[in-house]
């Protein structure tokens, strides 16, 4: 069910303000680029700046939006296992196919504290759960033995890694066999990821060619190489360029050079800086998003 091209949503603002129909457009605009699920209320979503009712009322449009047509995997992670399965409940209740769920930021737990608290979540809440593991913002990396014993759990399903490692997947195949469900979180190293067993990604650069990040992964599931080195190849600098300054600042500023949305962020994210601009239009051109100026 989880697999392909799978759009880490930004969330649109307007005046301070959660921009609904915006959320909306973006969500449909996914969709018929080909995109084969989404994903609200990530980190690439603003989420720890939403407030419950923004999170989930995002949750809510984007399923609505996708009417079935593409599963939807709703940010439902926290540091505070309560919230997390608040979060949970509330997703379930609004028809998301799955949390997203973080190990848990700033508390540090150790691998014992990791397993308990998605354990809590699992039993708390009949949804499927995809980990993510995304050391670069929570300080922790979960290890390849822990990410195993999670896996026991009913509920969950598989896994987003933004390690950029990928000898990861083969080590999760062979501690937790080839149905677990293998996501990369780290849109440079995606072809890696696939080629040595992942079945797709949860891209922040699709925000941006939702349609080139669909024919890439629909590529390399078919075991098209050739063609996914290709794009990928067209690909690659607007993934560095997409961080060259802080997420998603630069996503947003590039959605605004196509049109389809404002650059607006909420503290203590601002805009990027000129290079980060230079930077992102440079290779929006490499990739055929936009003309040479």
């Amino acid at each position: 069910m989880f697999k392909g091209s799978i759009t880490a949503l930004v969330t649109p603002f307007k005046n301070g303000a959660v921009d609904e129909a915006a959320v909306a457009a973006l969500a449909e605009r996914q969709i018929e680029a080909g995109s084969h699920g989404l994903v609200p209320c990530g980190t690439t979503g603003e989420n720890a700046t939403l407030t419950f009712e923004e999170h989930m009322r995002v949750v809510e449009i984007v399923v609505e939006t996708a009417r079935g047509r593409v599963p939807v995997i709703a940010g439902t992670g926290s540091n505070n296992t309560a919230v997390a399965i608040q979060n949970q409940i509330r997703a379930k209740e609004l028809g998301a196919d799955a949390g997203l769920i973080a190990a848990p930021y700033y508390n540090k737990p150790n691998a014992e504290g990791l397993f308990q608290h998605y354990k809590a979540i699992n039993d708390a809440v009949d949804l499927p759960i995809v980990v993510y593991n995304v050391p670069g913002r929570t300080v922790i990396d979960m290890q390849a033995d822990t990410v195993a014993r999670i896996a026991t759990l009913e509920h969950v399903v598989g896994i987003k890694d933004a390690t950029g490692d990928v000898a990861r997947v083969t080590q999760h195949r062979r501690l937790i066999g080839t149905d677990f469900v293998q996501l990369s979180g780290d849109d440079p190293t995606a072809l890696g990821y696939n080629a040595t067993g992942g079945v797709g990604a949860i891209s922040v650069t699709s925000n941006v060619a939702p349609a080139l990040c669909a024919q890439f992964q629909a590529a390399t599931l078919a075991g098209d190489w050739n063609t996914a080195r290709e794009i990928n190849d067209r690909l690659l600098p607007l993934h560095h360029a997409l961080f060259t300054s802080a997420s998603p600042g630069p996503t947003k500023y590039a959605m605004s050079l196509l049109g389809v949305m404002n650059t607006e962020l909420r503290l203590p994210l601002t805009e990027p800086n000129e290079a980060s601009k230079a930077a992102v239009r440079e290779a929006m051109v490499i990739a055929g998003l936009l003309d040479a100026a």
